[in-house]
């Protein structure tokens, strides 16, 4: 490993972790405060609920009636191994520029953070975030999320945005070569 690679810097796991933890705290408030299928707030009529929902699924309840043996496979262990590849590929390579490190690691948090729900809490995810949505797509309200959910939508978009947008950090360091 080259001297560039062993120094990455680790400030971007800050976010992961603050993710994980703002995940798992916001949770934690809605289990104690809203009983499960029940709406304990709601805004601007009935554009913004907050609600209690469990997903044993992914997103949509994508694989919601999976066998459980293969629910833990598809809903955790591949997960896990996409977070793990995310983290050696942060440290592997000198093409990401900032942002990107930092979205990279926004996806890290809120993978971690519904990982967490899939091993501890064998009744589902919880989602608590649900948003009207006027009959776009056939669908009356978007699918209920939660904070890592949307830490991984938009740090997904930031880091395509910026793959197209931005310059590499190994582009300017053979620039001052040229």
């Amino acid at each position: 490993m080259t001297e560039s690679r062993a120094r990455k810097p680790l400030m971007p796991f800050l976010l992961s972790a603050a993710i994980v933890l703002a995940d798992q705290l916001t949770k934690y408030a809605i289990t104690a405060t809203i009983k499960p299928g029940h709406i304990g707030w709601q805004a601007f009529g009935d554009f913004f609920w907050l609600v209690h929902q469990r997903n044993t699924g992914a997103a949509f309840s994508m694989g919601d009636g999976l066998p459980e043996s293969l629910r833990v496979l598809v809903m955790i262990l591949v997960p896990l191994v996409l977070m793990v590849a995310l983290c050696i590929y942060y440290f592997m390579t000198d093409e990401l520029s900032m942002v990107q490190r930092w979205a990279l690691c926004g996806i890290v948090g809120g993978g971690v953070g519904n990982i967490i729900d899939r091993v501890f809490r064998p009744d589902g995810v919880i989602d608590f975030l649900s948003v009207k949505f006027y009959g776009l797509f056939g669908l009356e309200r978007w699918p209920t999320f939660n904070v890592a959910d949307s830490s991984v939508v938009v740090c997904a978009i930031i880091l395509v945005v910026a793959g197209f947008f931005m310059v590499p950090a190994t582009a300017h360091s053979r620039a001052d070569k040229i």
